[in-house]
């Protein structure tokens, strides 16, 4: 399943793309754009390369709602089940599809900006830690959206789940901080669980104290891909009874 899912994404050339391309095209917007007109206390490459990370990942995860809800939708699935293949190596096979394509955008975001002046200053275990908590978001997102596949009734309605996912890292610490926003954004922008993640990662690759926010970013992780699971497999059974 996991091979299958990997060889379609493949061949599914202008998604691929679009996923490759959208961060690191979204990263120079900002960098060149509007970077000298934020202030963050340190160069805006450094600042906001982290960010980025986290919109490619969720953008790459969301994909997976698509996905579920082609299969779903053309029938694929019946003939798997006629196969005895459960619902979870269909399910597990599109996570992992989604894991593949968030590791190649990942690098390609990475080596761009490595290219425009991004300095990242973590060790081994520093690099080993970002990139466990970028999986780990990755995977817990990749669950939800395959939720949301099963949960759509077509390949349109699941597209939709990708722009909230695109949505979420702005109103967080992903591209300005915080304290500049208006008041009333603070309690959210603060408290979701994209802003804990990026500022693991910021702090894990800059080699700077990340305090309590590793904590919260995998506890989000670890809560999210629990009801997502369930839920996703309580929702095949209904879709395929």
């Amino acid at each position: 399943m996991a091979a299958r899912c990997t060889r379609l994404s493949a061949r599914n050339t202008d998604a691929l793309l679009t996923s490759l391309i959208l961060p690191v095209m979204l990263m120079l917007v900002f960098v060149y754009f509007f970077g000298g007109a934020i202030d963050t206390g340190t160069r805006y490459v450094t600042y906001v390369v982290p960010g980025v990370l986290v919109l490619c990942a969720g953008y790459g995860a969301a994909a997976t709602a698509v996905g579920v809800a082609g299969d779903m939708a053309e029938g694929v699935v019946d003939r798997f089940r006629s196969l005895d293949v459960g619902g979870t190596s269909f399910l597990a096979g599109h996570v992992a599809a989604s894991a593949a394509r968030n590791a190649a955008a990942t690098g390609v975001v990475l080596a761009v900006a490595l290219a425009i002046g991004f300095r990242p200053e973590a060790g081994a275990a520093g690099w080993a830690a970002a990139a466990g908590v970028l999986a780990a978001y990755v995977l817990a997102l990749s669950w939800l959206s395959a939720a949301v596949g099963l949960l759509a009734k077509s390949t349109e309605a699941a597209s939709g789940f990708t722009f909230l996912v695109l949505f979420l890292p702005y109103p967080s610490s992903a591209f300005v901080l915080v304290d500049t926003m208006p008041g009333w954004l603070h309690g959210f922008a603060g408290n979701q669980p994209v802003t804990p993640v990026i500022e693991s990662l910021r702090g894990l690759l800059l080699g700077q104290p990340v305090g309590g926010a590793l904590w919260q970013a995998l506890a989000w992780c670890a809560g999210i891909l629990a009801v997502s699971v369930a839920a996703s497999g309580m929702l095949f059974r209904r879709r395929t009874a």
